[in-house]
């Protein structure tokens, strides 16, 4: 569907959102019904709360949105959906939440607040603050993995909260480089951008490689995991991790791919074929 108020959900990001069912997965309740219907409501939930978050941003962002090369063409900047009806649009998203958030426990709830309010700040203030703009991001993306944790009542294990902070800092990183690139040929509205100087973004992206290889590495071999799986063969995933982590970089260095990580993951075949192979070699390890 291309209707204007369908793009302006942003639904295509909802997949990273995916990161609710890591605890699901690396639990071994992938194939406890009950316990998958609870993370994929929490997924609902997050997916739900990012858009109106979406919307809003638009709202405010218009402006300068129609500046931008890529941005102009969102709904709201472009013209096609007016701001009354993209709030009119936020309200009815926050109705249908309500009473999907309801039947969560108060520690989800929580999370999930917290990662509105977080959000909001992100979109309103802290994106034009150098550093912690990407701290944000990030901060997003292990509140996701805590939350699918909490509303299946697993422990998760600290490794992977790191794994997912280098990951998420990584994508958010990468990201960065992808616009000011843009910025250098074309003009960004992003003024927090004039921060991120080439060389910093370089040695900051190397830091968080190394990071997430070496935090999923440390978690595959920890006397926890072993235990938990009976296997030790978790360890032989990580050639999938660092590939996926190289070829993204190699996308973004090369191709100045980057500022959209879902269209990355899902439009470049070998990364396809390295996300099944790493999904499918994970769930024979843990549940075979």
């Amino acid at each position: 569907m291309n209707s204007p108020y369908v793009r302006l959900l942003r639904a295509s990001n909802w997949i990273k959102n995916v990161f609710v069912f890591i605890p699901l997965v690396f639990s071994k309740h992938f194939f406890i019904a009950s316990s998958l219907l609870e993370a994929v409501l929490a997924a609902i939930a997050f997916s739900l709360t990012s858009s109106i978050v979406y919307i809003l941003n638009d709202i405010a962002d218009a402006e300068k949105d129609k500046l931008h090369p890529v941005k102009k063409l969102r709904p709201i900047a472009s013209g096609e959906v007016g701001k009354s009806n993209g709030l009119a649009l936020a309200f009815v998203l926050l109705i249908i939440l309500l009473p999907l958030v309801i039947n969560f426990e108060s520690k989800f709830i929580l999370i999930l607040g917290g990662y509105l309010l977080l959000n909001l700040l992100y979109s309103f203030l802290f994106k034009q603050v150098v550093i912690l703009d990407i701290i944000c991001i990030a901060a997003g993306f292990m509140l996701r993995v805590i939350g699918g944790a909490v509303v299946i009542d697993v422990y998760i294990s600290k490794w992977l909260i790191l794994t997912t902070l280098f990951l998420s800092l990584f994508l958010a990183i990468m990201k960065r480089k992808s616009e000011v690139a843009l910025m250098t040929n074309s003009g960004s509205t992003r003024e927090v951008l004039k921060d991120y100087s080439v060389d910093f973004i370089n040695q900051i992206s190397s830091i968080t490689a190394a990071g997430v290889i070496i935090c999923y590495a440390l978690y595959t071999v920890a006397e926890r995991t072993i235990d938990v799986f009976g296997s030790e063969n978790l360890v032989f995933t990580t050639v999938f991790f660092i590939f996926g982590v190289f070829r993204y970089m190699h996308l973004v260095y090369t191709q100045n791919k980057g500022e959209n990580s879902i269209e990355i993951v899902l439009k470049d075949i070998p990364m396809v074929i390295n996300a099944l192979l790493y999904l499918g070699t994970v769930l024979i390890i843990i549940y075979y």
